[in-house]
């Protein structure tokens, strides 16, 4: 095999090695994700809030969050209990108490401009058949719907977009700069020697 032969198969690999490397696209939707907590797990929820009906004592939970879907949609965070969000004092006649946990997100998150609000607890009072939507409704308002019903919004956040898809850098956990960036480099460096070295050999021929 040739110098130049060889020099060629190494830089196609170099290159094939950045490509491969280089920090992947991640698409994900900017939502409101559900939850329903038992004991201390947190689940995501199989129902809307708008058609989910919650029990006295129940814990549900809203977090704000970009994912691809509910199998890596982020939790809401923070340990809680809904003896600590609702005491435990008795519902009145006719009424039930639903526990609530309002997770904002990180800034990461939030949309253009905005800053989320810190995450809260609240404890709904409501009738027995109100769904999860009415609880929400009656301590966290203003909310916010679009025309499929999907949640928007929940205490006005985020004041605009709705489920909307977010295309974003999948970064190395470290900060540092990408392996893909190192192989780029040594790819053009490889490619220099060559010419280099092509230039100095026809000077000598």
């Amino acid at each position: 095999m040739t110098v130049r032969r060889t020099t060629a198969t190494l830089l196609l690999a170099l290159l094939v090695g950045a490509v491969c490397a280089a920090p992947a696209q991640a698409a994900g939707y900017r939502y409101w994700s559900f939850w329903d907590r038992t004991a201390t797990t947190w689940t995501y929820a199989t129902q809307g809030p708008s058609t989910a009906i919650p029990s006295d004592g129940d814990v549900q939970g809203f977090r704000f969050t970009v994912s691809e879907d509910s199998s890596d949609a982020t939790k809401p965070r923070g340990e809680t209990s809904f003896t600590k969000i609702c005491g435990s004092a008795e519902a009145p006649d006719g009424r039930k108490r639903v526990a609530l946990v309002l997770d904002f997100g990180t800034a990461a998150d939030a949309p253009a401009g905005e800053k989320p609000p810190a995450a809260r607890t609240e404890c709904a009072v409501v009738p027995e058949d109100a769904t999860t939507a009415e609880a929400l409704a009656a301590v966290a308002k203003p909310l916010r719907y679009n025309t499929n019903a999907l949640l928007c919004a929940i205490a006005g956040y985020p004041r605009a977009g709705c489920g909307e898809q977010v295309t974003a850098e999948k970064k190395q956990s470290d900060g540092g700069p990408s392996v893909g960036l190192f192989a780029g480099a040594a790819a053009v460096a490889v490619l220099g020697a060559a010419a280099v070295w092509q230039a100095r050999r026809r000077r000598h021929v």
